[in-house]
């Protein structure tokens, strides 16, 4: 990890012109995420038998902090931000689609490789060592996999970006209201006519919206509205809300949950529009308030050391989840029933223990997020558009093969093989990098 001395000179060179607040928010919807999975997660270990289930399902209401602590669609929103400021970098430096996709996945590839191959590496000793384990693999690795389809969404996203913006040059809002409404009619097709794959659609529907809302604060339509027009976004957003999950159509959570009703997370449904609304006409109004604050040379350099390792805390918090149930419960950590006094009463104790394993793996894992300095990179060819493309779709398959079936060898087609997805997601970002380093003659 950087030292402070390094943190501080960064955050001491940090152009005026910087939108702070991005940065922040980028940060903070990981944390949240993080912590939520944490607090969330009721695991048992019996024995060799790992074992788990959802708070959201034990505890009664404790879906509305959904509501409130469901920030995926701020990563979107801001990636929108900073996706529009990439792309319009990458058309002065005439580097084309390649060297803008280059540059905006890079960052994201290099700890998601070493993640990926960590995990692969392990899957395949375990697989030799004890071909019959699969089953128990499979539910190991399953759920700290999980978080790998935000990535595959984001970079699809990502890809789409250059087009996207044109669309939003020419017609503005209307993108919104056009992606909205192919949410709300994706959303009839799979609820009232039963056609449950066509719900994955919006899976690119609604991380599109939450991701082109990110264009109007580029542009500087967002930062113009008043507080009261904020704060009317955010009532009417809240209110659509609590009708749409009143209807008994839409599950209450923001997230999944057992319920009989739709879910709005896997496949996403208009709650999320929704809830996106919500969640960037709160976000506008602190910003202010929050800008002045990170104008705070020591706030803004924490800012900045989260930022520094934030994807390493994302791949890895489920792995130090599983480290700790693995290590501690069979020393007798308590495993009480979840949703009772004493489950809730652990809670701050295994947070804290969680931030410890975290940390550790942060220590070793944080440095392959860290850019490499290369002072020949001018001399790299950017990738053809083509090449890139190429690229995105197999990072894309490769991610969310993981996130649908682990690290496990399992039945279940190609794409539940970890051999065939690390092959995928390296090919992936072979071809969106593209050219390696040359070093430039000397003049």
């Amino acid at each position: 990890m950087k030292t402070e001395s390094q943190l501080t000179r960064l955050a001491a060179a940090t152009p005026v012109s910087r939108d702070r607040y991005v940065d922040l928010l980028r940060a903070f919807s990981i944390l949240v995420v993080v912590l939520g999975h944490w607090l969330m997660a009721i695991v048992y270990l019996d024995g060799e038998r790992l074992d788990g289930a959802n708070a959201l399902d034990v505890v009664p209401g404790l879906w509305l902090a959904t509501w409130f602590l469901q920030v995926m669609p701020l990563f979107f929103f801001v990636g929108g931000f900073s996706n529009s400021v990439g792309w319009k970098s990458a058309e002065t430096r005439g580097i084309g689609v390649g060297g803008f996709l280059r540059s905006r996945c890079e960052r994201l590839m290099r700890p998601t490789l070493v993640f990926a191959g960590a995990w692969t590496a392990v899957a395949v000793v375990v697989h030799a060592i004890s071909p019959s384990s699969s089953g128990a693999m499979a539910r190991a690795t399953e759920l700290l996999a999980k978080p790998l389809w935000f990535l595959a969404v984001y970079l699809l996203v990502v890809a789409l970006s250059p087009a996207m913006l044109r669309l939003h040059h020419r017609h503005g809002a209307r993108v919104l209201a056009t992606l909205a409404a192919a949410v709300v009619v994706v959303d009839v097709v799979r609820i009232a006519g039963g056609l449950t794959i066509v719900g994955y659609l919006n899976f690119a529907f609604v991380w599109l919206f939450a991701h082109q809302l990110g264009f109007f604060y580029a542009d500087g339509s967002l930062t113009r509205l008043s507080r009261r027009a904020l704060a009317a976004m955010g009532a009417g957003a809240l209110s659509v809300l609590a009708i749409l999950t009143a209807s008994g159509i839409y599950s209450p959570s923001m997230v999944g949950m057992e319920t009989e009703r739709a879910s709005n997370n896997s496949p996403p449904t208009i709650c999320l529009i929704v809830l996106t609304v919500w969640l960037v006409s709160a976000a506008m109004a602190l910003r202010p308030a929050i800008t002045r604050w990170l104008e705070r040379r020591r706030n803004w350099t924490v800012v900045v050391a989260a930022n520094s390792m934030i994807m390493t805390i994302f791949l890895w918090h489920l792995t130090a989840l599983l480290v700790a149930v693995l290590v501690l419960f069979p020393l007798g950590f308590p495993q009480p029933v979840g949703g009772s006094a004493e489950w809730w009463a652990l809670r701050p104790v295994w947070v804290a223990i969680l931030a410890v394993v975290l940390a550790g793996l942060v220590a070793v894992f944080a440095r392959f997020e860290r850019p490499k300095l290369d002072v020949t990179s001018g001399a790299r060819p950017s990738p053809t558009a083509i090449a890139s493309i190429t690229g995105v779709v197999l990072l894309v398959a490769g991610l969310a093969g993981f996130a649908q079936s682990g690290f496990a060898f399992a039945s279940g087609g190609m794409l539940a093989n970890p051999l065939v997805n690390s092959a995928l997601v390296f090919a992936g970002h072979r071809l969106v990098v593209g050219g390696t380093s040359r070093r430039t003659p000397a003049a």
